[in-house]
């Protein structure tokens, strides 16, 4: 039999691949005060580790200004909370 055939089939998965942790925008309502970062998403129970990358996602709707700043976020997500008035910035 053919080499290929007796090998297990696996898919690519590449080596730089980024994995995030997911935030939502109507999660970052249970964040107290007006500042939402790293510390304070985990104070807050919505993040599990300090050292892997967070993405806020634009599901749901925020109410108040926040200064937010985290790795990465989605296009919606960016959109909502400047239209309530907060503040966006990406931290490495």
């Amino acid at each position: 039999m053919p080499l290929q055939r007796r090998l297990p089939k696996r898919g690519f998965r590449p080596f730089k691949r980024v994995e995030y942790q997911i935030v939502n925008l109507r999660d970052l309502e249970r964040v107290e005060g007006d500042v939402a970062s790293a510390e304070t998403l985990r104070a807050a129970g919505l993040i599990k580790s300090l050292s892997r990358p967070i993405k806020v996602l634009g599901k749901g709707d925020i109410a108040r200004a926040m200064k937010v700043s985290v790795n990465a976020f989605s296009r919606s997500a960016r959109e909502k909370i400047e239209k309530a008035g907060g503040e966006v910035s990406e931290v490495e």
